[in-house]
């Protein structure tokens, strides 16, 4: 199952940012891994400023070296912490539901149930940005054969997006990348769109912003009705205080994304790891303003994934209700 790993890096390179973790307490400590590892995704994107900034926070306060991992994203997060490669990861529920399944490209046919679900991190907004220089502000005027961003390979966004676009009538030229590679090549003519799917604000657009003029365009109504009728995503509005370019609300669709565990990890390590993030949401915010959203009560937008035995200890006592069949 190891081998998983050269199938994955097909999709990314894999490489990993250290960061600081205080001095071990011997307490309350039996069984727990020495150091661990958050699967995150490519950087520029909210996976990982997320990840990088919980790793940390994680280390810091319960005394256990962290790090978080570059990747392709919730796709390949669920595989390295199916095979135990990563501690922790970050997924959507739409390719968690296909790796759990069987189906994710990345390794067809293998179903990956030694995952479990932590807690509730934010939704990602589906959405588009061009240079206000390309005269595109809507899905109408992209143009036939118009070159797309859709994020690294096996991305939530990689492996959503290029679909609801088809749908909406879109004619493309499909190109991958990360999100601050692909926000580069928006800026330098090399690409005509970005079709994002990451939590707001999302780093490459907030940097697009302070250096030229964008559109980041909305779903009209009937684009919404159409899309959310064929996919697993709601509606969603990204609030106009999100980016210095909006004038307004701007309509959208969403997909819930969770922290996840490989299943084998310690129930009692799993447990302070969820109290830490779930009791401490202000701190999760001073991380990234899409950690409003990873409060407690926000557990049963998970739908997918079977909870992590620590992680259901933790909401069962404060008042959340996972159900003894909900938990792995």
């Amino acid at each position: 199952m190891k081998t998983l790993r050269s199938v994955a890096a097909m999709a990314l390179s894999a490489s990993v940012i250290c960061v600081s973790s205080a001095s071990a307490d011997a307490h309350s400590k039996e069984g727990w891994p020495t150091s661990f590892t958050v699967g995150t995704a490519s950087q520029g994107g909210t996976y990982f400023a997320y990840g990088t900034g919980w790793a940390n926070f994680v280390a810091e306060n319960l005394g256990v070296g962290g790090g978080s991992e570059i990747t392709g994203g919730p796709m390949q997060n669920m595989a390295l912490v199916h095979t135990g490669e990563v501690a922790f990861g970050l997924t959507t529920m739409g390719p968690a539901r296909e790796s759990m399944n069987g189906n994710s490209p990345l390794a067809p046919g293998l179903k990956m149930d030694n995952v479990c679900a932590m807690f509730p991190m934010y939704q990602t907004p589906f959405s588009v940005t061009a240079l206000s220089s390309s005269g595109i502000t809507s899905i109408a005027d992209i143009p036939d054969g118009a070159r797309i961003g859709f994020g690294p390979a096996g991305s939530t966004s990689d492996t959503y997006f290029p679909a609801m676009l088809e749908t909406l009538g879109v004619n493309f030229d499909r190109r991958n990348g990360g999100w601050s590679d692909l926000g580069s090549q928006l800026q330098d003519g090399l690409l005509d769109v970005i079709a994002f799917a990451a939590g707001i604000p999302i780093p490459a657009v907030s940097q697009l912003e302070v250096q030229t003029d964008v559109n980041i365009i909305e779903f009209t109504q009937d684009e919404l009705n159409q899309i959310t009728a064929a996919f697993p995503v709601a509606e969603f509005t990204i609030p106009a205080s999100t980016y210095t370019t909006l004038t307004g609300d701007a309509r959208a669709v969403s997909m819930w994304n969770f922290a996840i565990a490989d299943c084998t990890l310690p129930d009692s390590f799993v447990y302070e790891a969820t109290k830490l993030t779930m009791e401490n949401n202000d701190q999760m915010v001073s991380i990234h303003n899409s950690a409003r959203s990873s409060v407690p009560a926000n557990f049963n937008k998970n739908t997918v994934i079977p909870w992590h035995p620590g992680a259901a200890k933790w909401f069962n006592e404060n008042g959340y209700t996972i159900d003894s069949s909900q938990i792995k």
